[in-house]
């Protein structure tokens, strides 16, 4: 696929990585040069979103030993764990992929009819 502004801002979408406002691409886990990569590589949107989930997954099993919960004073915050968003990705990868499966567009039958005697 060749990669277009609507085509990264649909995938972003998808992977759940808007650019928030007054943000820029950095702020997100993925580049442009990234998005576009896994565009040129797949066959529909969902294949690249499927991909990028995967890749999301990668990025959450790397976070897993990071900070899971902290208290200061009577307040404490809990944040999900890395293994249960590494699992999230992995369903959502899962999902998408189906997805580019079941929409990989129309296909065109040449049949020859048999010679009748």
């Amino acid at each position: 696929m060749t990669a277009t502004d609507e085509l990264r801002n649909e995938l972003r979408a998808l992977l759940d990585e808007v650019i928030p406002a007054e943000g820029t691409e950095s702020d997100t886990r993925f580049s442009d040069a990234e998005l576009n990569m896994m565009l040129k590589n797949a066959r529909n949107i969902y294949a690249a979103a499927s991909e990028g989930w995967i890749r999301k997954a990668a990025m959450f099993q790397k976070e897993a030993g990071k900070m899971q919960s902290y208290s200061i004073g009577q307040e404490s915050y809990t944040f999900a764990k890395a293994t249960e968003m590494m699992e999230y990705a992995l369903k959502m990868a899962e999902t998408y992929s189906r997805m580019a499966a079941s929409s990989m567009g129309s296909m065109i039958l040449c049949i020859t009819p048999p010679e009748v005697l």
